[in-house]
């Protein structure tokens, strides 16, 4: 999510850039996921490590679940590009950093960061102050959600192939978003072409969470108001598969935040470990 008033990330895309620079430089390897191209992008001067919710115990498990997300979101890219799909569709991009940090796996792709005109106007003049320019592999999709501009209308007028198969996620969205803009989002995703993969992160409600995550999520709840960007919806694993089957998408799973923590942090002995309160769905046209 980002601030459509002022142009630049809103705190909740340049909190998570933070977390991702933050895991390299404060959690011992081995290093779920790497990624400071986000800290340059956002700039946020000398100290930002000094800020409350940079606390390396605090916001432990909150960091390690935007590693664990970020992780498990590249490894599914590779995966398809692998099977030969070779469009990469980002809802909400903010300070993604994929096409800059993974020049190798991005030469096989053609990929669209879709997000607010805004916003995304201040992220070009980044990437080209920075060095990084705006390859052709690379499409910035301005879309106005607020105006009920489609996203795959804009995507097919810079190039996208609805004919063609396509990874899209939807990372640390769904919660500031209403359940009919999801539905929206998801209808538009069973409309893509056959073999096309939809990763979509979702918050669940907070009597699912583990007892010691409920107090945090409370808290990111009360500073997501604070900042202007709430939190509005919340979803059962079974609601959410039930969302995704309603739009037309018949291949649905559901992966918990459990199954990324065993799968990328079993073993470690700093005590890292993803907080509860984020899962995932997965579906496939």
């Amino acid at each position: 999510m980002t601030d459509q008033q002022t142009g630049e990330p809103d705190n909740t895309a340049v909190r998570v850039a933070l977390w991702r620079a933050m895991h390299v430089q404060a959690d011992p390897p081995p290093h779920v996921f790497e990624d400071e191209t986000g800290l340059r992008l956002a700039d946020p001067g000398d100290d930002w490590r000094l800020r409350p919710d940079m606390d390396p115990l605090v916001t432990s498990g909150f960091r390690a679940s935007v590693v664990a997300r970020a992780r498990f979101i590249e490894d599914l890219v590779t995966e398809q590009a692998d099977r030969g799909v070779g469009q990469y569709v980002v809802l909400g991009a903010g300070l993604d950093t994929f096409a800059q940090r993974r020049p190798d796996l991005a030469a096989r792709l053609r990929i669209f960061e879709v997000d607010r005109p805004g916003p995304q106007a201040w992220k070009r003049r980044r990437l080209i102050e920075l060095g990084y320019g705006i390859p052709d592999r690379l499409r910035l999709v301005p879309v106005d959600f607020e105006s009920g501009e489609s996203w795959t209308e804009q995507l097919a007028a810079v190039g996208f192939d609805p004919g063609r198969p396509a990874v899209v996620v939807s990372t640390g969205v769904t919660m500031y978003l209403t359940r009919e803009a999801t539905e929206a989002t998801l209808r538009k995703v069973a409309s893509l072409a056959p073999g096309s993969t939809l990763a979509m992160t979702f918050l669940l409600p907070p009597e699912l969470l583990d007892d010691a995550d409920r107090p945090a999520l409370q808290e990111s709840e009360k500073g997501a108001r604070a900042s202007g960007t709430p939190f509005v919806s919340f979803y059962t694993p079974q609601d959410m598969l039930a969302l995704a089957r309603e739009a037309g998408i018949a291949d649905v799973r559901h992966v918990p935040g459990a199954l990324l923590a065993e799968r990328y942090f079993a073993g470690r002995t700093d005590g890292l470990r993803p907080s509860s309160g984020e899962d995932l769905l997965v579906a496939t046209t």
